[in-house]
């Protein structure tokens, strides 16, 4: 075993969670093996190259479609076409960035000559805010048409951190699945989940769960109602969650990409916050799915996600934020 590396080993390593490194094995771009009776991954030498490559490719934000397009063709060209595919998707985005500069600095040109203790002037506002509105739909756009989403796209190509709250989240009982492979968990797990719901807490809006990551093994909490027994969730077991205090933000569900930008934001955020992360077994970063009906995933075209990165106040002496 001393060829092979463990899966935390490479997750601090390379300063990246473990989920990044089962989603790059599920997409086919790294190999992990496996020794008997040890549970959890293991990378052998040819595994971490590969995975170097992947993070350099990344770096300038190179998607994992393009990734794999690269490592299945042989010579340069593959690469070749994918960085100058990027310049042009760069070149887009500094235009695009322009048009808008333009659009706003005149608009802060207008509010300056504007006296807002005048109805009149208000009014004349109002209707050039409207104005700038048709100015930012007029700039050619590939795109889907319709407005809130041309605008909704705009903003995500421009998006340079996700908007993070803090949420506290009191302790609560819960049944859990236990530490277990992601295939358990979502398997036998959530289907006794489904047949026992009539024990999982009522809430105003949502579900009462969150899932979290030990290396390899997942585990998934679902709250519960007063008065529910470990008699009645057995063969699981029910815990109290400590819960504390967590930096969130909205994700998409099974998009690794952006999972991996937004989890990379929210750590951002924290470093220039008066919080420091509290990471430790049991108390990890979690995912929250957000109103999961297929309804609403068809409507918005993709699912919610919330991940949850566990904080506490930064202790004096630690550093603070500028």
């Amino acid at each position: 075993m001393t060829d092979v590396v463990k899966i935390r080993e490479v997750t601090e390593r390379y300063n990246i969670p473990a989920r990044t490194l089962r989603y790059y094995e599920d997409m086919g771009l790294i190999e992990s093996a496996r020794v008997a009776d040890y549970a959890y991954r293991l990378y052998d030498q040819r595994a971490l190259k590969r995975l170097e490559q992947i993070l350099i490719l990344r770096k300038p934000n190179i998607s994992i479609k393009d990734i794999q397009l690269i490592f299945q063709a042989a010579g340069s060209d593959t690469v070749l076409d994918v960085l100058g595919r990027k310049v042009e998707d760069i070149n887009h985005e500094v235009a695009l960035l322009r048009d808008l500069r333009d659009i706003i600095l005149e608009f802060i040109e207008q509010i300056r000559k504007m006296d807002f203790s005048s109805d009149s002037d208000v009014k004349l506002l109002y209707e050039r805010t409207a104005t700038v509105e048709t100015r930012i739909e007029d700039i050619p756009y590939e795109g889907n048409a319709s407005k809130v989403n041309r605008l909704f796209d705009i903003s995500e190509k421009l998006k340079k951190a996700p908007e993070v709250r803090l949420v506290q989240i009191n302790p609560f009982k819960a049944f859990t699945s236990g530490a277990d492979t992601i295939e358990n968990v979502m398997g036998p797990f959530q289907e006794w989940q489904e047949a026992h719901n009539h024990l999982v807490k009522k809430m105003i809006y949502g579900a009462p769960d969150f899932l979290w990551f030990e290396e390899d093994r997942a585990t998934w909490i679902w709250a519960v109602e007063d008065g529910v027994t470990a008699e009645e969730v057995a063969p699981y077991e029910l815990i109290e969650f400590e819960g504390g205090l967590y930096a969130a933000a909205m994700s998409v569900d099974g998009d690794d990409d952006i999972g991996n930008r937004v989890h990379a934001g929210i750590l951002k955020w924290i470093e220039d916050s008066g919080f420091e992360l509290d990471e430790r077994p049991g108390h990890r970063t979690m995912g929250h799915m957000l109103n999961p009906t297929e309804e609403i995933k068809r409507a918005l075209g993709y699912d919610q996600m919330d991940l949850y990165v566990p904080v506490k106040v930064r202790e004096k002496g630690n550093g603070t934020a500028d």
